[in-house]
């Protein structure tokens, strides 16, 4: 096992395939005899626990996405050699700023500069960034989310959340999965071999 754990984080908007990419990369790594850790639906435990999501996301709830999935991340990195996670710290900011624009609320500029400064702080803990691209000839699963102008507005955030902290993030569309999930496999291996930072 390297010492340096390789983490891909997968971000973007709700039924843009995260899910499946997360589970293909899962199996091609595993494939290669390296362990995989997986972090994801913190969304989902979050409202389970009683905090707003998607268009009620809060600075609570944001901080709380934000700082359970630094924890399961840290140490998901001691016992695997890449760690995979659907949702990295950025979503969590992005889907509050889509949240704030689609309800039309406001937030402390204190709160968000916090928010803010821990998704800046943490995005370079990602060795590979990679963002969905919103292909909306892809139905929203009614049951997760029926809210159309939500998906693409919390799209739009993850997107210039992403774009502003790792330009170079790799771009997932509905047409090149195949690829990037190449090159991320690629990365990881590579790293894992030769345990570069």
């Amino acid at each position: 096992m390297s010492t340096l754990p390789f983490m891909i984080g997968i971000a973007g908007t709700h039924s843009t395939g995260k899910s499946t990419f997360v589970s293909r990369a899962a199996e091609a790594i595993e494939a290669r005899g390296l362990l995989v850790g997986r972090i994801g639906d913190l969304a989902t435990k979050a409202r389970n626990l009683g905090f707003p999501i998607l268009t009620g996301h809060t600075y609570e709830s944001t901080l709380w996405i934000m700082t359970e999935g630094i924890r399961q991340e840290t140490e998901a990195l001691l016992r695997n050699d890449v760690v995979l996670v659907d949702r990295p710290v950025p979503d969590a900011l992005g889907y509050l700023n889509a949240a704030l624009e689609v309800s039309r609320r406001e937030m402390d500029g204190v709160r968000l500069a916090e928010l803010n400064e821990i998704t800046a702080a943490h995005v370079t803990r990602y060795d590979l960034l990679i963002v969905t691209v919103l292909d909306q000839a892809i139905p929203l699963d009614p049951n997760r989310d029926p809210d159309a102008y939500f998906r693409l507005a919390a799209a739009r955030h993850v997107t210039a959340i992403i774009d502003r902290h790792r330009p170079l993030a790799l771009k997932l569309t509905s047409g090149n999965a195949d690829e990037i999930l190449r090159d991320a496999v690629g990365a990881a291996l590579v790293h894992c071999r030769t345990g570069d930072a």
